[in-house]
């Protein structure tokens, strides 16, 4: 499915994790929040976003190694931000328990102190996968970091529609469809 032309929309994400999308090492979110559940089943609130990249609470002892150099450290917030990609929930998935993120360590960048946190958090509510298709938009957009978008929260409804006409997908179908299908594969089926 296409992405939309104009989105107003942005998803909140440590910068370096918002780098991994729109580069391709990885398609997956790992999310309590931002998801609830309905008589029909779950509902996100947005399933095509922009993603508005976080530094303050980036941590690098929830990166593998591998991935800490890319880390950007800060001290506060950007005065502006800069937007390079959106992205498209293809899939959320429930995730049944640490087995299940083990089987899937190749296919993101945090370490096991992120995917420990993550289960410990509020325990009594489910994990999610959210499987992205990433977008790099054909040139950067900067927009001020107002008080609007301050704060722990999900989403962030920006001030105006940005055009994300001439977006290109970061990884092809037959890619995008290739990881998919691995990370499906190992969530219903335990490797011994």
């Amino acid at each position: 499915m296409p992405l939309p032309a104009n989105l107003n929309v942005a998803l909140k994400e440590w910068a370096v994790v918002c780098d991994a999308l729109a580069t391709g090492k990885q398609i997956l979110l790992l999310r309590k929040g931002g998801i609830s559940e309905s008589i029909g089943g779950f509902e996100i609130e947005h399933r095509e976003f922009l993603f508005f990249p976080t530094y303050l609470h980036q941590n690098a002892t929830m990166l593998k190694p591998a991935q800490r150099a890319a880390l950007t450290p800060a001290s506060a917030e950007p005065q502006h931000v800069r937007i390079t990609a959106a992205g498209q929930i293809t899939d959320i998935l429930r995730v049944s328990g640490r087995p299940a993120m083990d089987r899937l360590r190749d296919q993101h960048i945090w370490d096991e102190p992120l995917i420990d946190m993550r289960f410990n958090y509020r325990p009594q509510n489910p994990l999610y996968l959210l499987l992205v298709r990433a977008y790099v938009l054909p040139r950067e957009i900067e927009i001020e970091n107002t008080i609007a978008y301050a704060g722990c929260k999900s989403w962030v409804p920006l001030e105006r529609q940005l055009e994300l006409s001439g977006a290109t997908p970061v990884l092809s179908d037959s890619e995008y469809a290739k990881r998919r299908g691995i990370i499906l594969q190992r969530l219903e089926t335990p490797t011994t």
